[in-house]
């Protein structure tokens, strides 16, 4: 799929265009896989080290720190035309999740670029805005531009664990790296959704569900497996996580939600009520990652019971991912604990808070100016993401965040199954349309 660009300025940034695909590609082979615990997360060193030798060869000084050996973030700072004004913060992770070879086309860590596409692990998450970024302030730097206004990089680690190691550390151990930071742009936000031919939504971030990690412990007497056993932990266990993994929570209307409806409305022409099904037939691939932003989700991940057939144990465990929309924390634990029962204990393994912001202000009116510029079938539209991203972190130094890395994405692509998914990829052609992009928001913010 080919769009033409619009005529005006900021022109295409060419030299950030012809080094995109090579930066992504190098990142993609770094291993920097990460399994939630250091002992056997890999590469988060080598792939800090690459950046930051990027951004030293072009005159940039980056700070390099670790939160524990080998959990490596950079930060550097770039003066803008006006140091007056609130900084814009690029943040994306260097980590990725684990990726099993034997699964998939290409090997994960190939790099691999055919069929118009860039293969790998992080393609998507995220090491194309990784790309997109590093390529833009490079060619910046070569061709003596300057922003409008202060601009924070910051390239981190352990995003895919909850940041705790990467953007949650830098935040609290080092603040001073993001004075005077008053927006923020990543993951996930700013791609294409394709209606029609001269139809195309583009998605911008402006919310994302809060993270509510459990573990579920049930215990009972021990026995012998050929007895009869109605105080069972297995069972018990598994009949609390099969109400948790049936139940349909009910719908909530957020502001984000119903902002995303009148924009879709608006661009279809025709009203949509977001309490009817049918309305989610409307976006094809993305109906799944919109459906998950209708209401609280609890999805069972891990079950551990039992040592040998014969033995009932004394104890089972499971654990659940647990995702609440803004304003629902209290209602989704309420919830929770009605569904669970007496029998069965919870404990959080991991809380954050959700995400809100409106979909106004200058800098959405820059996304969207730079979006129409390189598509004029371009139609953004806020919407909220079920997953979660380092926003979290960053929103605790009161920094507005939003989700935009911009991709052109083929009409055919299910993009929402390449999260977490086997043949991840990104199209060749939608980085060099996302490095425009921002070349765009970035001079015109």
């Amino acid at each position: 799929m080919t769009v033409s660009t619009s005529a005006g300025q900021p022109g295409p940034a060419s030299l950030a265009e012809g080094e995109v695909v090579e930066l992504c590609r190098d990142l993609i082979q770094i291993d920097t896989t990460n399994t939630g615990d250091s002992a056997t997360s890999a590469g988060e060193r080598k792939a800090a080290e690459y950046v930051a030798g990027k951004l030293a060869e072009v005159g940039l000084e980056p700070t390099v720190l670790e939160s524990e050996p080998g959990r490596t973030s950079v930060v550097t700072r770039i003066s803008g035309v006006d140091p007056s004004r609130g900084a814009l913060l690029i943040h994306g992770h260097l980590d990725v999740v684990p990726a099993d070879p034997a699964e998939w086309s290409v090997h994960p860590f190939s790099g691999e670029q055919r069929d118009g596409y860039l293969w790998g692990r992080g393609a998507i998450d995220m090491k194309d805005m990784d790309a997109m970024t590093l390529a833009l302030v490079r060619a910046w730097a070569r061709e003596g531009r300057q922003p409008p206004r202060d601009l924070v990089l910051a390239f981190v680690a352990d995003e895919e664990a909850g940041g705790r190691k990467g953007a949650r550390w830098l935040v609290d151990q080092h603040p001073e790296l993001f004075e005077g930071c008053t927006e923020a742009i990543s993951e996930v936000g700013g791609f294409s959704v394709t209606l029609r031919d001269d139809l195309r939504l583009y998605l911008i971030q402006t919310a994302e569900k809060g993270l509510a990690w459990m573990r579920l412990r049930a215990s009972a007497k021990p026995g012998h497996g050929s007895m009869v056993h109605p105080d069972n932990a297995v069972t018990a266990l598994a009949e609390a996580v099969t109400r948790l993994g049936r139940h349909r929570f009910p719908l909530v209307l957020t502001d984000t939600l119903r902002a995303f409806v009148d924009g879709l409305s608006e661009a279809l022409g025709v009203p949509l009520d977001p309490t009817d099904p049918a309305m989610l037939d409307q976006l094809s691939g993305m109906a799944r990652m919109i459906g998950a932003a209708l209401r609280n989700t609890a999805n069972p991940t891990m079950l551990s019971a039992g040592y040998k057939a014969n033995v009932i144990p004394g104890s089972a465990e499971a654990v659940i991912d647990g995702r609440f929309l803004p304003g629902q924390e209290e209602e989704f634990t309420t919830q929770l604990d009605e569904l669970i029962g007496p029998d069965v204990k919870r404990e959080w393994v991991m809380q954050d808070q959700a995400l809100e912001t409106s979909f106004d202000g200058p800098l959405v009116d820059a996304m969207a100016a730079a979006l129409r510029a390189e598509d004029p079938h371009a139609h953004p539209v806020p919407y909220l993401m079920s997953g979660g991203t380092d926003a979290k972190s960053f929103a605790r130094l009161g920094i507005r965040c939003f989700g935009f890395s911009p991709l052109l994405l083929p009409p055919d692509l299910d993009f929402a199954a390449l999260f977490h998914g086997i043949d991840e990829r990104v199209p060749v052609d939608g980085l060099r349309f996302g490095v425009r992009v921002l070349d765009r928001l970035v001079m015109a913010s």
